[in-house]
């Protein structure tokens, strides 16, 4: 049986706009110009403190790294109510479910945030474990996804994570899942086609992709 591992960010919801407004938010606290979504999607990358160095082409001090985690996270928590779920996000959630698989969310977002959304969007019942971040802001999920297959007591083989960025095909390439991305967050589909891994234009595509990956 296949457990399908979903990102959230970008992938259930499809928050591109409230992240880019959050990024410029965190910029101009720092004296900086803002990007629109091409740009984010061009140099988005974790840890997220290399996503500023390569947008700002400078290094950043830690103090200015500090500001900019801290704004981006207190503007995107003020929007979460315009964050909309990705166009067939429950549909996929239900194919999920329709084909006898288990599912969870594992997100970079802090576990306390990400927890309470969660519910209040009335998924948490549907989902085995729903993880969030809890130590490292702006790292790399690899570790996270770890612990995510430890808690939820399930073998790397048997195991599909979908989501929208390169870090999640890089956390399933370290940790030994399979891995499908989705088009419609933080990269440009040619960034995604890199990796190696199969990209699908829905999450229910992404989801009949997974089917196939079964081992």
């Amino acid at each position: 049986m296949i457990h399908v591992v979903w990102d959230w960010n970008g992938t259930l919801v499809d928050d591109l706009p409230i992240v880019v407004e959050s990024v410029n938010a965190a910029l101009a606290a720092i004296g900086e110009s803002g990007i629109d979504e091409n740009d984010y999607r061009e140099y988005f990358t974790r840890p997220v403190d290399q996503f500023y160095v390569r947008l700002l082409e400078r290094s950043i001090s830690d103090e200015e790294w500090s500001t900019l985690d801290r704004v981006f996270h207190e503007h995107y928590g003020s929007a979460l109510d315009r964050v909309p779920f990705t166009v067939d996000a429950i549909a996929a959630i239900d194919d999920v479910e329709a084909r006898g698989w288990s599912q969870s969310i594992l997100s970079m977002w802090w576990e306390d945030d990400l927890t309470a959304c969660v519910e209040r969007r009335g998924l948490a019942g549907r989902m085995a474990v729903v993880q969030g971040n809890r130590s490292d802001a702006g790292g790399e999920k690899a570790a996270h996804l770890l612990l995510h297959l430890s808690e939820l007591d399930v073998e790397a083989g048997s195991v599909v994570m979908i989501g929208d960025s390169l870090d999640d095909a890089a956390a399933a390439g370290v940790v030994g899942t399979a891995c499908v991305l989705y088009d419609g967050g933080s990269h440009h589909r040619s960034h995604l086609e890199d990796a190696g891994v199969p990209v699908t234009d829905t999450l229910v595509a992404a989801v009949s992709v997974a089917s196939q990956l079964e081992r």
